[in-house]
């Protein structure tokens, strides 16, 4: 029961990141290169721990 809630975990993280990566993500209010910088970072770092679950899942 542990493995299937750490793949469904890891499952809500990748999709988290493809949200965050989605254009529509509007914060146009804190400068285009810092919200770039920010999204790039969310989504490496929700990516990698989403793919990490999934495999130890």
């Amino acid at each position: 029961m542990k493995k299937l809630i750490k793949i469904f975990l890891g499952l809500i993280l990748l999709g988290a990141g493809v949200y965050f990566t989605y254009p529509g993500m509007s914060l146009a209010s804190w400068g285009r290169a810092a919200v770039e910088l920010m999204k790039g970072g969310i989504t490496i770092l929700v990516f990698l721990i989403g793919l990490m679950l999934v495999v130890i899942g």
